[in-house]
């Protein structure tokens, strides 16, 4: 008997909403998984996965030039929403010579800073109108999350012209006050670099830049940052200093001045995020904020970033927060356990002092 791969994909979908579930997975030569608060689950009542279910699911969540470009590229990002309006964020890729897909939920509501469990000086971030906002960390630690609800402020609070360039589109906005433009790389726009270019042709206030994958992308998001335009983005890096260290090192070395000092006048804040399990269920933020401030600034400028986490340390004040104190401040509330935050420390020995 023939399946039926569409209504197949509901079934699994119900499945991820009833066991609120962020993640799924459909490999050939397993049952699907889904992850349950950072836990992979697989749900062994369903078969394991043949080569045909697996091609035959991605004709179902990918349209005809996606599968085109998975088969001249063996990899391809894109987006599905089904009829109720759930929103994955897919990849589909190539292991061993036989096809995977990986699906991340997007939730449709877009959630606060109080449901995100994020620290509220977030917000004074989307009250500038020009400067760089850096949201990094690993794959999967809540960055477009985090970024989300800062546009969405923007969105509800103030007039502005607001363009996102992603890979593909993840959250999907109603526009209140601000006007939103919501471009998606290879069906709206070639890439990132080219996005951006035609964005400070098109009035814009603010730009969200999905991710900076590469020189030209970095390039274009700090130079618009210093002529006027608020910028966010993100990077998979670790914290404050090694974001600095990436966005520099990935320029030649006789532009790494230069752009030192343009990251010294235009970077407004880095915020690190990782997600880490609560003790009653669930993922909570642990985090890491460096401001930007005229001592920062020199730091960058004079390449000292091996010192900017002494200064997050001590910048307690202003409303830095190392990523110790971050982790001890949710051992103490009871939301972690100690292991947790010995496990996402990058710094054990500190945290060993102050827990």
């Amino acid at each position: 008997m023939a399946v039926d791969y569409k209504k197949e994909l509901g079934s699994l979908i119900d499945m991820i909403i009833k066991e609120k579930a962020s993640d799924l997975h459909l490999s050939v030569g397993a049952h699907p998984l889904i992850r349950v608060s950072g836990t992979l689950i697989p749900l062994i009542k369903k078969p394991i996965l043949t080569d045909n279910d697996v091609n035959s699911f991605a004709k179902v969540l990918m349209r005809e030039d996606q599968m085109k470009r998975f088969g001249d590229y063996t990899e391809v990002d894109f987006s599905y929403e089904n009829a109720e309006g759930v929103r994955f964020r897919g990849n589909a890729f190539h292991q061993r010579g036989k096809m995977g897909i990986a699906l991340r939920l997007i939730p449709n509501v877009i959630r606060t800073y109080d449901d995100l469990n994020l620290p509220p000086i977030l917000e004074s971030f989307t009250k500038r109108t020009q400067g760089f906002f850096l949201c990094v960390g690993p794959v999967g630690q809540g960055k477009s999350t985090t970024l989300a609800a800062m546009i969405n402020t923007i969105n509800k609070t103030r007039a502005e012209h607001i363009v996102t360039i992603e890979d593909p589109i993840e959250y999907v906005y109603e526009e209140e006050k601000s006007l939103i433009d919501q471009r998606e790389v290879g069906i709206d726009t070639k890439d990132f670099e080219t996005a951006l270019t035609a964005a400070l042709r098109q009035d814009v206030d603010v730009i969200l830049v999905g991710e900076m994958r590469n020189t030209e992308t970095i390039s274009s998001a700090v130079t618009a940052a210093e002529t006027g335009h608020l910028v966010y983005s993100t990077l998979h890096t670790n914290d404050a200093a090694q974001t600095i260290n990436r966005i520099v090192d990935s320029f030649p070395g006789d532009q790494q001045d230069q752009v030192r000092v343009q990251l010294a006048g235009s970077l407004i804040a880095i915020f690190s995020q990782r997600l880490i399990p609560h003790i009653a269920g669930g993922l909570v933020p642990a985090y890491e904020l460096l401001i930007n401030n005229s001592a920062v600034s020199n730091l960058i400028r004079d390449n000292r970033i091996h010192e900017i986490p002494s200064v997050i340390e001590t910048g307690l004040e202003q409303g830095m927060i190392d990523m110790n104190r971050s982790l001890a401040r949710l051992v103490q509330n009871g939301d972690i356990t100690v292991e947790n935050a010995f496990t996402y420390s990058v710094n054990p020995k500190g945290l060993e002092r102050i827990i």
